[in-house]
């Protein structure tokens, strides 16, 4: 007696089950860039927040809402923000956090050197450079309750 075969043709216009597909993230060139250190991302804040080992370095957005804060977020610190400044020119503070200075900054996506600013940033995070990156408080915490055990 010969055995039913398990696979079968599914026949065109059948629908087939596919996997969720994931959305694409917005200047996905910019992860491209960041290949060499092998970033991670994680949804945050309705954008796409980038990891390279323990520190956050990066915030990709484009909601339009508002448009100002599109762009590439750079996790720095205020003491920072001058010499990043000297190296991007369009570089401000996020408005929508709402205070007037942040330690978050903005590459604006409107801005006219958008692209080549925000593979400058890619360069720098690739270098190590100490100026971008942060260790997120909670991953701090643990490190130190780690520390004391």
């Amino acid at each position: 007696m010969a055995r039913p075969s398990h696979s079968r043709t599914i026949p065109a216009g059948d629908f087939v089950l596919s996997p969720k597909r994931r959305k694409v993230p917005p200047h996905e060139f910019v992860l491209d860039a960041l290949a060499p250190v092998l970033p991670v991302t994680r949804p945050m804040f309705g954008c796409v927040a980038v990891y390279v080992g323990d520190k956050i370095v990066l915030i990709l957005r484009h909601k339009g809402h508002p448009p100002a804060d599109d762009g590439v977020w750079l996790a720095t610190t205020p003491e920072h923000h001058e010499s990043l400044r000297r190296e991007f020119p369009h570089m401000r503070s996020i408005q929508v956090l709402g205070k007037k200075v942040t330690g978050w900054q903005v590459l604006p996506l409107d801005s006219p050197d958008f692209e080549s600013a925000a593979l400058r940033a890619c360069e720098l995070v690739i270098a190590r450079d100490p100026r971008i990156g942060k260790i997120p408080r909670h991953s701090a915490r643990r490190a130190t309750t780690r520390k004391r055990r």
